[in-house]
């Protein structure tokens, strides 16, 4: 696999820009939108923390276990959330994406679908991966729902993995997408985006 490295990726509504501090006004108004921090399964920054949340991802980054982005409005500039390559462990081509989160009025719109197709591409037809795995929490839901409709697959459960940002653990739910199943996913992906609102 070759390395993970900073890259820009474009596609449709979004561009997938690395994460820098200059983003954090604009992560905190997304997350503002809906106030998703209050979330218990979810790893969003309130406010006071989004310049940690920033500086935890780039040490990730430095350490090479992880690629952060900010996700933007192509037409705006506007930051709609953030996404990430982690867990990326090079001796096996693995990746993971996960640490996605979008402000509230473009949950359920074409922007996840297109940095999900925008990750998965660069993932398996840049970078050489051999598998990409999403992890999510047992009662987020609607993240295990967005994950499936992507076409991965559900490898189980992992008891008492985490622990959640109010104190409690979480199990943890692990999804994962081969590279011989990609081509069929990459088109229903763009199947979706034929058919999906802006």
């Amino acid at each position: 696999m070759k390395p993970v490295l900073p890259v820009t990726l474009a596609a449709g509504p979004i561009h997938l820009v690395p994460l820098t501090l200059d983003h954090v006004p604009g992560l905190q108004a997304a997350a503002a939108d809906g106030e998703l921090w209050n979330l218990r399964f979810t790893s969003v920054p309130a406010p006071d923390e989004t310049v940690a949340y920033v500086e935890a991802a780039l040490a990730g980054q430095a350490a090479g276990h992880r690629l952060p982005f900010a996700v933007l409005d192509a037409a705006t500039g506007e930051v709609l959330g953030s996404t990430s390559y982690h867990d990326i462990v090079p001796a096996i081509e693995r990746v993971e994406i996960g640490y996605t989160w979008y402000a509230q009025r473009v949950q359920r719109s074409a922007v996840n679908t297109t940095a999900k197709l925008l990750l998965l591409t660069h993932a398996f037809e840049t970078l050489g991966a051999k598998l990409v795995g999403w992890r999510t929490d047992n009662f987020n839901h609607a993240s295990q729902r967005a994950i499936e409709r992507l076409g991965a697959r559900r490898d189980g459960v992992i008891r008492h993995h985490a622990p959640r940002r109010d104190g409690t653990v979480r199990d943890t739910v692990m999804y994962s997408l081969t590279v011989g199943e990609w081509p069929e996913v990459k088109a229903h992906l763009n199947w979706q985006l034929t058919r999906q609102r802006p």
